[in-house]
């Protein structure tokens, strides 16, 4: 039982391994995520990367229950927001995030999956923010994104009662990209993954940032912070490295320098 990390081709592929709990996370578990994600950011080799869980009938369940949200704290932990360093949580990593969900995902599932920018889910996965019905709200993020994700009327009728909703319902209003059966979900996700870490690297992160910023700033100053943005972009190795291959009719070699 373990947060499982593989990287290969620039690919990170990362495993909720709790079976036995559904993917269910307690606080150790939550820690190694944390430690995975940092590792993600911070290694230069690693483009992108996938996130699932282990088995066909959960991609996670979120909060281990029993011992997450029974364990007794002190006010004082109010404040330490930054203990855990979760992507739901505010962690800034700007190399794209791959969801592959194969099973059910509630609860911390959802407020993870909702941090991440792309998504694929398989046929019989479930989704469900199901916190008020255990006497509690859909925290790390997920009273905010939700909002973010889904329109208005869907977001708050998903929040308010716990209720769940299937796969296709889930890509109907966009909170997936994609269903597909559940022997072709890691196959999907790998494809991507292929395909955005074949790209620029630089270019990738800061498209990306770009985009989520866009969110918090008015349209003439995300206009001028993506120029700036181009401009520092065309004075990198990979910056130039793109229009040579292009002039010389070759596949570019990019190296995020």
């Amino acid at each position: 039982m373990s947060i499982d990390v593989v990287v290969a081709d620039h690919i990170a592929t990362v495993t909720i391994n709790r079976p036995d709990r559904l993917n269910a996370m307690d606080t150790e578990h939550y820690q190694a995520l944390s430690e995975a994600w940092i590792r993600i950011r911070d290694d230069a080799d690693i483009r992108v990367a996938i996130i699932t869980g282990t088995g066909e009938k959960s991609f996670s369940a979120g909060a281990d229950i029993k011992t997450r949200l029974t364990r007794h704290s002190e006010w004082s932990e109010t404040w330490l927001t930054q203990r855990e360093q979760l992507l739901n949580r505010g962690l800034e990593v700007w190399k794209p995030v791959i969801a592959a969900v194969n099973g059910l995902c509630i609860g911390g599932g959802v407020t993870l999956l909702l941090a991440t920018d792309i998504r694929y889910a398989a046929e019989h996965a479930t989704f469900g923010l199901s916190e008020v019905k255990r006497g509690t709200i859909a925290g790390n993020g997920g009273t905010q994104r939700v909002i973010q994700n889904l329109p208005r009327a869907i977001a708050m009728e998903m929040l308010l009662t716990g209720d769940p909703m299937d796969a296709r319902t889930a890509a109907h209003w966009g909170l997936v990209n994609r269903v597909v059966p559940a022997a072709e979900l890691m196959d999907t996700a790998m494809a991507t993954a292929r395909k955005i870490a074949a790209n620029a690297p630089l270019a990738v992160q800061a498209s990306k940032e770009l985009a989520l910023r866009s969110r918090d700033v008015d349209t003439a100053t995300g206009l001028r912070i993506e120029q700036l943005m181009g401009r520092l972009l065309r004075e990198t190795e990979d910056g130039k490295e793109g229009p040579r291959a292009f002039a010389e009719k070759r596949p570019p070699r990019f190296e995020g320098r």
